[in-house]
């Protein structure tokens, strides 16, 4: 009984040794994926934020509350956001830009702003400075 209990154990383990291989190989993109994302959805996640890129500045964050509030699901506007082409830094200064043609601003008031519509602070200082303040 002992060879087959040794036999059975080396069995389990291989398979477990297997499994743990054939887990790993999964990527962080399938592993984090939404219940419904799918090829197309995310394509279309993609064409969506590019759209909302030509016609006005977002950050990351709020690029993806925008399309979250189109209907996209989390993982999908996540997944907009990040593959639109977007450089946040330009971003940045583009919606500072944008803000300085209706209203005045003071630099700490800009990057406030900013950093409300979900620029990061370096970002936001970095458009802040560049759109002039």
């Amino acid at each position: 009984m002992g060879t087959h209990t040794n036999r059975a154990l080396n069995a389990l383990a291989a398979a477990a040794v297997l499994s743990a291989l054939l887990l790993s190989s999964v990527s962080a993109a399938h592993a984090t994926a939404g219940a419904h994302a799918t090829p197309i959805t995310r394509a279309n996640a993609v064409r969506a934020a590019r759209q909302y890129l030509q016609s006005q500045a977002f950050s990351f964050k709020g690029l993806v509350s925008q399309l979250k509030y189109e209907g996209y699901s989390t993982s999908d506007s996540r997944y907009g956001a990040s593959h639109a082409g977007a450089n946040w830094m330009k971003q940045a200064v583009r919606a500072a830009k944008e803000y300085l043609r209706s209203q005045p601003f003071s630099r700490s008031g800009m990057i406030a702003q900013l950093r409300y519509d979900g620029f990061t602070r370096a970002q936001a200082r970095h458009g802040a400075i560049a759109a002039g303040l």
